[in-house]
């Protein structure tokens, strides 16, 4: 190298030997035999894929490429070859960047970036970044899989990691990754209260106090919950609660039961570590329901600050769940109304609505139940279960009510961007009523929508996160994965996407926009053959549905079947005049795009503008219109729709203000120390955070975020470390011999076997009984 800075693009290689550390301190002759081992193929491989190793530091190795294709494939010949006799485990991150060598040392953000990525891998792994992977699209020979966005230490912006998938690699889920599984502690999941009435038909009551618990939580800013419906994929079913957890990627379950008798009722809830399979908190409540408010907010504060003493810290509002203005037995018929609303099927849908009806006539200014009706007809005409113009037409005036009567309800928020958005085109207005329903509740389906938005305007990076996140708050629902892949489909890397599109199929068969795309990108990716057979064996039962019509046509126009392409493309014309006039136009705009009928694609755009189609907002990132984009007339049409400048006000995830300064902080660390020292109030078994808050006459989270930041431990973290310090110091005592370990657990403040039991194994690394006998024999 020169002395000078050489400042440079390149594929930068980091691998290390899992465990090597480890092996160094259990065998040394071992550890370097394998060192040696590692470095021989590693020059081999190098020298054969013209790469260059700058740096061998300990197990590890820095070294770049001058292209990303050669990288790869360096990358998994040296895991073939490792990975055979005598293996060596180790990890390989790849990430093209900007790199700058000033003679002596390699440095930058490519570097720190590739870093990361390798840090995040798994034994006989490859993780590159989606920069990288973005130069392997015409590789057919590398085969990749995305992981999903990591935020990473140092980097600003979430990152796209992909698995190689080659042959012989270990593709690891995202779950088995490095520090990942750490990073969602803060997450919940809330399964289905258990109807344990007498009368199953209460199971309306349990399921509706489950969503409004569900809502109370969602409301917590740094606490991740996961949404109603893959909360409700587990209903009714015998499945392991670790294995729920995994399913959903939660640190956190909630569970519980509710039993109604008479105007009294009975709710359990319980709170189970995942990780470890115990439950640390339960309660039972006895209330009236005259009081469901009162104790919707008593329960969910309750599960807040139990899951804060636990996991960590959140700041928690007084309030939760605020008094509705409406009686306890119409709310009760509204709860039975959204339960008949949920299960998603017309018979089911109607009889929502007749009972959201009922409750309006009683009470006419209560929002919710207009919102209700105005979900049912929405989803029945959605779904093609009655004509779209006529759901639509009876829906409009029962969200103009509820806008009416409570302009801030999330869900109002939610809707108004929808219309702002999709039937005004004012994505400003869009971003902005969004951003309310975010900041006041966030769900997987406002982050959807974000995506939406976002997506529509090019904004494909921003729309990836957003879609990312609705799938860890919804990773059972079909929309959700759909979307992933319509992502991927728009990045025209159709592979990545395919996995989405089928797995949205898997969870929902009747989800209409999959099939449309998977056909497409057959023919995309120039196998219009396997397009048309795709397309003619399509089963749609669904009215108005012309996906079949339009994709075979579509399969007919890259074939070059022009007598099949023209009486494709007349039968579309001709369902200008039916119910489905939006998706004919749409199909004949893509169609005569994509086979180069400027003028006539341009003709069907002008219509589309003139009814205000909604699909019109597609058309800037969709594929198959690329040949329009150099055309004048098609960018001042897409000028029309979104105007001369971008409008995109993006909702970033917003840091935690400090609630005090290192100062107070410190003021706050000593007085808390008095306080145990001299109090000692960890041996009081059933303290609270907010107990001892008021002991220390701070607010709670106060004392929450100054035992975060100031001793880096939650709550029950702090006080059981004092609790088991007392147990270590009874049961040294001689005198104390004639208890049991229990009790001395319960004497020194645990409130648990199973808390006792799980902490001290933690802490300590044995078990009590196996600590008792050291101590007993000594």
């Amino acid at each position: 190298m020169s002395n000078s800075k050489n400042r440079r693009i390149a594929a930068i290689m980091f691998t290390d030997i899992v465990g090597y550390t480890a092996l160094m301190q259990k065998d040394e002759t071992a550890a370097m035999v394998m060192r040696e081992r590692h470095r021989s193929t590693f020059t081999k491989n190098h020298t054969a894929h013209s790469g260059k190793v700058l740096q061998y530091y300990g197990d590890g190795t820095l070294s770049t490429f001058s292209s990303a294709v050669e990288a790869v494939e360096c990358a998994i010949a040296i895991q073939q070859t490792l990975q055979k006799e005598k293996t060596v485990p180790i990890r390989i991150g790849l990430h093209l960047g900007d790199i700058v060598f000033d003679g002596t040392e390699i440095y930058g953000d490519g570097v720190n970036l590739s870093s990361r990525i390798e840090s995040l891998g798994v034994a006989g792994s490859v993780l590159v970044s989606g920069k990288l992977n973005d130069e392997l699209k015409n590789q057919p020979q590398l085969v990749t899989k995305s992981l999903g966005y990591f935020e990473l230490k140092n980097i600003a912006k979430p990152v796209e990691v992909f698995a190689i998938a080659n042959e012989g690699l270990v593709v690891p889920e995202r779950t088995e990754l490095s520090d990942v599984s750490k990073k969602q502690n803060k997450t919940l999941a809330v399964l289905p209260f258990v109807n344990m009435s007498s009368n199953t038909e209460n199971e309306y009551f349990s399921d509706g106090m489950t969503e409004e618990i569900i809502n109370a939580l969602t409301k917590i800013k740094g606490l991740k919950v996961t949404s109603r419906t893959s909360s409700f994929h587990f209903k009714g079913k015998n499945i392991p609660v670790t294995k729920i957890g995994e399913a959903l990627n939660v640190s956190t379950i909630l569970e519980g039961s509710i039993r109604l008798s008479g105007n009294t009722m009975r709710i359990t809830a319980q709170l189970i570590d995942v990780a470890d399979d115990f439950h640390f908190w339960s309660e039972t409540f006895d209330r009236s329901i005259d009081d469901i408010f009162s104790v919707q907010d008593e329960v969910s504060l309750l599960i807040a600050d139990k899951l804060r003493e636990h996991i960590g810290h959140f700041d928690i509002d007084n309030q939760l769940v605020s008094a509705l203005d409406i009686s306890a037995t119409l709310y009760k018929k509204y709860l039975k109304g959204k339960y008949h609303l949920m299960k998603l099927d017309v018979k089911g849908t109607e009889t929502a609505i007749s009972i959201f009806k009922e409750v309006i006539a009683e009470q006419p200014n209560f929002a919710l139940t207009h919102l209700g009706i105005n979900q049912g007809y929405t989803f029945l005409g959605t779904m093609g279960l009655i004509p779209a113009d006529e759901a639509f037409r009876k829906a409009q005036p029962f969200l103009e009510k509820a806008i009416e009567l409570d302009n801030n309800l999330p869900e109002v928020q939610l809707n108004l961007a929808w219309i702002s958005g999709w039937q005004k085109w004012d994505l400003k207005e869009a971003y902005s009523h969004l951003a309310n329903a975010i900041e006041s509740r966030p769900t997987d389906e406002m982050y959807l929508t974000m995506a939406n938005f976002l997506t529509v305007e090019g904004k494909f990076d921003a729309a990836f996160n957003f879609a990312n996140k609705a799938l860890e708050l919804d990773p059972f629902a079909a929309m959700n994965h759909h979307y992933k892949g319509f992502l991927f489909y728009l990045k025209e890397d159709f592979n990545a996407a395919e996995p989405f599109f089928k797995e949205a199929l898997k969870l929902n068969p009747e989800l209409p926009f999959p099939p449309l795309y998977i056909g497409v990108s057959l023919i995309l990716q120039g196998d219009a053959d396997k397009g048309l057979m795709y397309f003619e064996n399509l089963n749609i039962n669904r009215t108005r549905d012309l996906t079949q019509l339009g994709g075979i046509t579509l399969a007919h126009a890259a074939l070059g079947n022009t007598n099949a392409l023209n009486d494709g493309l007349n039968k579309l014309q001709s369902a200008l005049e039916s119910e489905a006039m939006g998706s004919a136009l749409y199909f004949l705009i893509l169609i005569t795009a994509f086979i180069g009928r400027t003028d006539e694609a341009i003709g069907w755009m002008e219509k589309g503008i003139e009814y205000r189609l909604l699909m019109m907002l597609l058309l800037k990132t969709e594929p198959l219109v690329k040949n329009l984009h150099s055309e004048p007339r098609y960018q001042e049409l897409m000028g029309q729709i979104f105007g001369d400048k971008s409008t995109t006000l993006i909702v970033e995830s917003k840091y935690q203000k400090p609630l005090f300064n290192k100062k107070v902080l410190e003021q706050y660390r000593k007085q808390l120390m008095r306080l145990i020292n001299e109090k000692k109030p960890y041996l009081d078994s059933n303290l609270t955070l907010r107990n001892m808050a008021e002991m220390l006459e701070i607010p709670p989270n106060h004392l929450s975020q100054l035992l975060n930041e100031g001793f880096q431990k939650n709550f029950s973290e702090f006080v059981n470390s004092y609790r088991l310090e007392t147990f270590k110091s009874k049961a040294a005592d001689a005198s104390q011999r004639h208890l049991t370990i229990l009790a001395l657990a319960y004497d020194s403040g645990f409130n648990s076997k199973t808390v006792f039991n799980t902490y001290f194994k933690k802490a300590m690394g044995v078990t009590p009984r196996a600590y008792w006998k050291t101590i007993t024999a000594n």
